[in-house]
């Protein structure tokens, strides 16, 4: 059975397989409202040769107060014109809807066409508020509600109007906008969210299921304390509504049994009109949790500068220690030198944040031209294990001594944490020499922070800045284009039913 839902906290209201059908109904912001005598009719679709042995259908509803009093509405669920169940209530009085789930017997389905109905009685004297309905095989159970939870969460990219009122005051102040988009790739929008900004101001908030509201608190940079809320204006799929905002892109790796992991892309972004953010804290609607403390390199991303002065040197496969002739001396600026007793040698640097080269120098040294380099390859690393070539050199040479010779590496690697030179060959003789290498590139932003899943313990999390190409942003309007495709392509789907259900009434009539 295909996924069925409708979906009325959204608007427009989410549907899958299914064509809908109102009769004394208005729509609200978050559900639909039926008063009484209104209905709801779903027609949903049966392959022709499946058959359902019983299906789950959950109705996600709420009934309004009556004033301080519960509120009344009984309903009729009718399958096909059958009644499944006939004046059922829904405790009235609590602020949240609540999910009743009922068992549909297979020989009230059938295959094609199927009609469920919900109606409320005339007798009704509150309000019925239906949020959602959904409905599968008993033995896919869920399945419609993981469909319409990816549905809602292509849309990612919230902006809300807020507001806020000091404690034990009644009065609420409009605040700047509100605008947000954290990423996991998981398909699940966050229940709950907290940042900090770099001046220090922090908040934390929770949101409807729908995601049409929030609540929570903000504390200012000077220590201000206020109740914060707001209402949701728009979402999108990203990258809509975030042109000219930096957003922060990280490709992550989990911590777990001793190692790290990659875990895909993170993207994050919070903007609340009180400048940059140093923390981040999410959970989102499965109960999965996480945080992410940035450190946001400065200047312009992708500025190169010479950035050896970040590096040291951590491995080396020789050097000649009674002299002084040491790997370190590659870092300084000085004429001494590092000397390896081998024809191939290798020395491996760390650096103390992530970091992208955009090229390297290499200066011969003081003596022995057949020391120098001739052949080498240039790799980084994230965690020492590891390796990415970046760039590889052969038949090379110094045309003088303490010669400063510079090379480039080609297309914009990732940032990497660890870098090695290998040195392969020489001109000819038993040890190889150089006076100094020197790094240019940029430091990268990163962060680090933990990641739980549901009913699971927490584990290491980390990500580095992943550059971003115009292919990359070309891929995006792609995927966005390809959404908003599927989407059209449902409705006109649903719509070719309604118009073929008209057509057959018309030839009965």
């Amino acid at each position: 059975m295909q996924a069925t839902f409708a979906d009325f906290s959204a608007t427009p209201a989410g549907v899958s397989n299914a064509g809908i059908r109102y009769r004394h109904c208005h729509k609200a912001s978050s559900h639909l409202v039926m008063g009484a005598d209104a209905s709801t009719e779903l027609e949903f679709e049966i392959d022709d040769e499946e058959r359902i042995a019983e299906a789950t259908l959950k109705v996600t509803a709420l009934v309004s107060k009556l004033g301080g009093s519960p509120g009344y509405a009984p309903v009729d669920v009718l399958v096909n014109g059958k009644a499944l169940v006939q004046g059922f209530t829904v405790p009235g009085g609590g602020d949240l809807p609540q999910d009743n789930v009922l068992a549909v017997p297979g020989d009230l389905l059938r295959q094609g066409t199927n009609t469920l109905e919900i109606r409320t009685g005339a007798d009704a004297r509150s309000m019925f508020w239906l949020y959602r309905v959904t409905l599968d095989s008993v033995y896919e159970r869920g399945r419609s509600e993981r469909a319409m939870a990816a549905e809602a969460a292509r849309d990612t990219v919230f902006t809300y109007t807020t507001e806020r009122r000091l404690p034990f005051t009644s009065t609420w102040r409009p605040g700047p906008p509100l605008l947000f988009h954290v990423d996991r790739g998981e398909q699940s929008l966050p229940a709950q969210l907290g940042w900090r900004g770099q001046d220090g101001a922090e908040s934390a908030i929770s949101f409807q299921s729908n995601m049409s509201d929030f609540h929570g608190h903000h504390r200012a940079a000077d220590g201000t304390l206020a109740e914060f809320r707001g209402r949701v204006i728009a979402r999108g799929t990203f990258p809509e509504g975030t042109e000219g905002l930096r957003v922060h892109r990280f490709l992550t790796e989990e911590g777990w049994g001793g190692a790290w992991h990659s875990s895909g892309e993170l993207r994050l972004l919070v903007e609340d009109g009180s400048g940059p953010v140093e923390r981040v804290t999410w959970r989102d609607q499965r109960g999965n949790s996480g945080t992410a403390a940035l450190c946001v390199a400065d200047g312009l991303p992708g500025a190169a500068q010479d950035v050896t002065g970040q590096a040291t040197v951590v491995e080396v496969s020789d050097e000649f220690e009674e002299a002084g002739e040491v790997a370190v001396n590659l870092l300084r600026d000085s004429r001494e030198k590092w000397l390896a007793g081998e024809c191939e040698a290798t020395v491996e640097f760390a650096f103390d944040r992530p970091t992208t080269l955009t090229g390297y120098t290499l200066v011969s040294a003081n003596d022995f031209p057949d020391r120098d380099p001739r052949d080498w390859t240039l790799s980084g690393s994230q965690d020492g294990v590891h390796w990415t070539e970046l760039d590889s050199r052969t038949g090379q040479g110094f045309g003088r001594r303490f010669e400063s010779r510079s090379f480039g590496i080609g297309a914009t690697p990732a940032p990497f944490s660890r870098y090695r030179l290998d040195i392969t060959g020489n001109g000819g003789a038993h040890e190889t020499q150089l006076s100094g290498v020197r790094f240019a590139g940029f430091a990268a932003d990163h962060f680090s922070g933990y990641y739980q899943r549901h009913d699971e313990g927490p584990i290491g999390y980390r990500g580095t800045a992943v550059a971003v190409r115009g292919d990359v942003a070309a891929g995006e309007r792609t995927a966005r284009l390809a959404v908003e495709l599927e989407r059209a392509a449902r409705s006109l789907a649903e719509a070719a039913r309604s118009i073929g259900k008209l057509a057959e009434q018309v030839r009965e009539r």
